[in-house]
């Protein structure tokens, strides 16, 4: 059965094609044909069920006002600016900071020894792209990730992140190995008096096996207990080599609860030199991670806890017809991926399901939102008020004892803009989400025109996530443009 049309890649010669989204036999497909390379069918999402439920939270925005280059639908994906085709801003910046690394994973695709030369912007590149992000209208990039490569082999990591909180960036993160933060906890200190937000930790598991790093691990987050900085666990999970741990990985963030903040699974994204043997035994797709974790924690978190990133856009709705101030926008793509908070406590882990419908929870601040448009500072107030009452229904009454706590937070952060508040909220809890990242196998086109990851590159362009990493032209060509000769 046929449910969308979009456009995708031949992942041989990745030419742009048009292609079915399809379901059969319970999962949903991607089917598309090459005039040179024949017919391909791959597993976009292995739960149509699952896919329709996503289905119902799409959100379609609006990109953004001053879009670098203009475009066609002919000329997506190879002419990214972004363009006026682009219909989500930047929640996330990631900016690469170097190619060099001091690990050689073999599922890696960035890095120096790979590339056979040294991709290293200058800090005045650096700064430029940064500029660039927070000019972004109507709303300026809220969050930057410095990536590699691994960012901290330069020294001038901690002036980078000083200049990124002086440009105004809420939140700064830093995805890393953690080598070099395990070897000194007066360089964890250093990094998070610049200003930096949150350690984005590669961790794959709980056992030397799928994760040879986890003393080094241990080390990082005893490290960033001490100095407190923040800490979320980013595991790449790859089918039959550690897709049995993750209902360990998120007991190990439970346990550290004190300084880690989540867990976002990273499903891998077959970006390198995979073949098609590869891609069919390795394959992970969201549902199946969701399985996995419901069978590993025993049905304390399950399939239908988690929901997709478009979930949470009546949140900035009401905050923007409250205040009448545009806001951040979460309008990824609702397959890209899927996330829930749970408490927790000592009796253990509580979803957030547990305490609040979800459902009616998000309908009542739809309902909200649309009375407050229609404005008047006294209908305004009013229509606050009855949202507040329809609001109070959705919060559960839990076993565990009074939501009075949650129901404070959740005004603090709507009604009062106390955005602190959201600070102790994350702080008592735990997210977990992942986040699929496509690749030449399973391109979406649908989903890159959605995408709210976007890479910052020296010439003043914004880049999908996943265009930049597997669309016909972007992060080879960035990097060898400017880039010099690798010597060991």
């Amino acid at each position: 059965m046929l449910l969308k049309k979009t456009r995708s890649l031949c992942p041989v010669c990745k030419n742009v094609l048009d292609a079915d989204i399809v379901e059969e036999d319970g999962s949903v497909w991607l089917l598309r044909t090459c005039p040179e390379h024949g017919s391909f069918k791959d597993i976009y999402w292995s739960d149509a069920e699952m896919w329709h439920r996503f289905e119902r939270y799409e959100v379609l925005g609006k990109g953004v006002e001053n879009p670098q280059s203009s475009g066609t639908t002919d000329t997506c994906p190879t002419m990214c600016g972004l363009c006026n085709n682009h219909r989500s801003s930047t929640l996330l910046a990631n900016i690469d900071l170097t190619n060099r690394c001091n690990l050689n994973c073999d599922f890696c695709f960035a890095n120096a020894r790979a590339c056979g030369f040294i991709y290293e912007p200058t800090f005045e590149q650096i700064v430029a792209m940064l500029t660039v992000l927070r000019e972004e209208k109507p709303c300026p990039a809220p969050a930057v990730q410095f990536s590699g490569g691994e960012p901290t082999m330069r020294e001038d990591l901690p002036a980078i992140i000083r200049k990124a909180k002086e440009l105004g960036f809420p939140q700064v993160q830093l995805a890393t190995n953690g080598i070099k933060l395990a070897r000194d906890v007066k360089y964890v200190e250093e990094l998070r008096n610049a200003g930096l937000s949150t350690v984005y930790l590669h961790f794959d598991g709980v056992t030397r096996d799928t994760n040879p790093q986890l003393k080094i691990d241990e080390k990082v987050v005893k490290n960033c207990d001490e100095v407190g900085l923040g800490i979320v666990l980013v595991p790449t999970i790859i089918k039959g080599r550690n897709d049995d741990q993750v209902g360990a990985i998120i007991q190990f963030a439970a346990d550290h609860i004190s300084v880690v903040r989540g867990v976002n699974f990273q499903p891998i994204a077959f970006t390198g030199a995979a073949s098609e043997e590869d891609v069919n035994r390795e394959r992970i797709t969201i549902p199946e991670l969701l399985e996995d974790i419901e069978a590993q924690t025993e049905g304390v978190l399950k399939k239908s806890d988690f929901y997709p990133v478009p979930c949470v856009v009546p949140v900035s709705d009401l905050v923007e017809a409250y205040t009448g101030k545009p806001q951040i926008r979460f309008t990824a793509h609702q397959h890209c991926g899927a996330a829930t908070y749970a408490f927790v406590t000592k009796d253990g882990l509580m979803p957030i399901n547990r305490m609040v419908d979800v459902d009616s929870f998000f309908a009542s601040l739809e309902q909200t939102a649309e009375k407050l448009k229609k404005g008047g500072s006294i209908n305004k107030y009013k229509a606050l008020l009855e949202g507040i009452k329809e609001l109070h229904t959705s919060v559960k009454k839990s076993e565990q004892g009074s939501t009075t706590d949650f129901w404070k937070l959740i005004m603090k952060a709507l009604v009062l803009q106390n955005f602190e508040a959201l600070r102790d909220f994350h702080w008592n809890a735990l997210f977990i989400g992942t986040m699929h990242f496509m690749d030449r196998y399973n391109y979406d086109l649908g989903r890159v025109q959605r995408c709210c990851i976007h890479y910052a590159t020296p010439d003043g362009t914004l880049v999908p996530f996943c265009t930049y990493n597997s669309g016909p032209v972007y992060r080879e060509v960035v990097w060898k443009k400017y880039s010099s000769e690798f010597k060991e």
